[in-house]
């Protein structure tokens, strides 16, 4: 047996969660925990995960008995997870399989194959709705199994068909002996008179030809081209460089055209590749220079826009993006000629107010999608690290950082973690006093922190009320508060933004970032939870807790401005937290 009780598990669906996972592998003996592996951005599942045991013999028997076992209908493949990538990478002991019958799924394949030796793992490529796509691959402990596989296997008919069997040789070197190695050419622009058997009389000028076929539609007209196929690779080689060298139009005065024939997936790989160099060539050349611009009210048109950046210098081009209806998505981008130029309206513009307008812009350097994916990542890392140094344990007490790590009930150490998406989180930890929403009879899911915590009920000014009912209040010193409260001797004492955060209609970028994050949040969260009630009355505070929590603060201002992108977060957080109470029911 190997020296550690963790399993692999791969193939499973995109919703299938540890909580599934273990009411699947508790049965066969103690799990210690189990992580689904998820983006570090989007939290989507990754399709595999990890399973822990207290015995390498329940790990066993685990293997034994569950391997290929359905998860949310589709067959599970378990193997031992291997610590050193060397071993999955070195390709040794492992084989492919193609022209497989469609019926013959991961079950039948490792039953085949596992007479010659101890399988790693065995797994038929699915595609859409779990069907064969007629190939698999098998990973034997030995080279020699896969070697006796290969030699009794190979040319054998399965159910109905003469299956290949062969050692496994990864992409990058069957691309590149493709290169030296092809015989089939793809030409198009041909008449449309020309048949197969002419085609191949224009191409034995260069060399033996297999075979010619020119593709006809379902009305037996020709499309305009077709495939020859040499027996030399040297011959094919040769016939593609003279016609693409030499004057061959057809009737219609268009060059004929030839070259490699690829499959579909390979001339998108090459369109990608091409399409991201130029992206990159594009993304160096408006280095510094452009701009991003949004809080864009519908009514500012891209001749006022360049009128407001103009005094800051030379402006290359103005864009607003629209919908397919023109209406304005409320963002733009500026380019200026120099860097310098770009950065002096950043200064000047960011947090701006143009004349007519009510909410101030947000004027930064544009960037590309990847790096602000990576960046974001960055700070989701960073920042559940930094919750973990933060927050010790108490006792039994739960915390929520980002780790991905499902404990099942009973089971935890001292210091569990429960899966961040099974659960409801706070973000701080509560105090005496929490707040309570206008008109809401249950506490929300997030509590004020200590140090922005508003003035008791009674003398609450909410969000569209005026602050004179506040200052005339006859009772000065709320309850449990008196003039030589220990906090107001420690100088906790809110400024006269912080005391008027909750009119959040009225608070501006500027004074939102000179706060502290905790009060960011509660700032927030006071303007995102009467919108997540509108959808989800019984789940808005958890569902606010944890859109708190999940988004910094650019992306939860982009949530309050675009109700699409609220709601689909809204659904999400809503079936996560049904999933999570009928697991907990049942």
């Amino acid at each position: 047996f190997p020296n550690t009780a963790s399993l692999y598990i791969g193939d499973l669906a995109p919703d299938v969660t540890e909580a599934m996972l273990f009411e699947l592998f508790n049965q066969v003996g103690p799990v210690i925990s189990i992580r689904v592996c998820r983006d570090a951005v989007t939290r989507r599942s990754l399709g595999y995960a990890y399973v822990n045991f207290h015995s390498v013999l329940d790990a066993e028997r685990a293997i034994d008995t569950l391997n290929n076992a359905p998860v949310k209908n589709r067959p599970c493949r378990i193997m031992w997870s291997q610590r050193d990538p060397s071993v999955r990478k070195s390709g040794v002991g492992n084989i492919f399989i193609k022209n497989l019958d469609l019926e013959i799924g991961h079950k039948e394949l490792y039953d085949t194959f596992s007479v010659f030796g101890n399988i790693l793992s065995c797994k038929v490529a699915l595609g859409e709705n779990n069907h064969s796509k007629g190939y698999g691959f098998v990973h034997f402990e030995t080279e020699d199994a896969a070697q006796r596989a290969i030699s009794k296997v190979n040319g054998m008919i399965m159910i109905s068909k003469k299956v290949f069997v062969g050692r496994f040789i990864p992409r990058k070197e069957r691309l590149k002996s493709r290169e030296t190695s092809w015989t089939n050419v793809y030409v198009k622009n041909l008449d449309k008179e020309m048949t197969s058997a002419e085609l191949e009389i224009m191409f034995r000028q260069w060399g033996e030809v297999a075979s010619a076929h020119v593709m006809f539609d379902n009305d037996n007209q020709s499309r305009g081209f077709g495939f020859v196929n040499f027996i030399l690779h040297s011959d094919a080689a040769r016939a593609v460089q003279a016609i693409l060298n030499g004057n061959f139009k057809n009737k219609e005065g268009l060059a004929i055209y030839a070259g490699r024939a690829q499959k579909k997936a390979e001339r998108s790989a090459e369109l990608t590749k091409k399409f991201e160099k130029l992206k990159i060539e594009r993304m160096s050349k408006y280095q510094g220079i452009n701009l991003y611009v949004k809080n864009i009210e519908d009514d500012i048109s891209e001749e006022r826009l360049r009128k407001e950046f103009s005094p800051f210098g030379v402006i290359r081009s103005v864009k607003i993006m629209t919908d397919e209806k023109g209406n304005s998505k409320g963002f733009g981008f500026v380019c200026f000629d120099t860097p310098e130029e770009a950065q002096r309206s950043i200064s000047e513009m960011n947090g701006c107010t143009l004349s007519g307008c009510q909410k101030p812009l947000y004027v930064n350097m544009h960037e590309p999608k990847e790096i602000r994916r990576q960046k974001l990542a960055t700070q989701i890392s960073a920042r559940a690290k930094a919750m973990r140094q933060a927050i010790p344990p108490q006792g039994n007490q739960p915390i929520y950082p980002g780790a991905p790590m499902y404990y099942p009930p009973g089971n935890f150490p001292q210091s569990f973690v429960y899966h961040q998406q099974m659960i409801p989180r706070q973000r701080w930890n509560p105090p005496q006093h929490q707040h309570q929403f206008p008109g809401q009879g249950h506490i929300p899911n997030y509590v004020v922190p200590f140090q922005a915590r508003p003035p008791p009920r009674g003398n609450r000014v909410l969000p569209g009320q005026s602050n004179i009912n506040r200052r005339s209040n006859p009772n000065p010193n709320p309850p449990n508060s008196t003039n030589g409260n220990p906090r107001k001797d420690n100088k906790i004492v809110q400024d006269e933004t912080v005391q008027n955060f909750f009119d959040i209609q009225h608070i501006t970028a500027s004074q939102l970032g000179e706060m502290h994050p905790d009060q960011q949040k509660l700032v927030i969260g006071e303007k995102l939870y009467p919108l997540v009630y509108q959808k989800e009355p019984q789940l808005a505070g958890k569902i606010t807790g944890m859109l708190l929590e999940e988004f910094v603060l650019d992306d939860l201002l982009v949530l309050l401005d675009n109700e699409e992108s609220l709601n689909s977060r809204i659904e999400d957080a809503s079936k996560v937290l049904q999933e999570f109470q009928e697991k907990k029911e049942g």
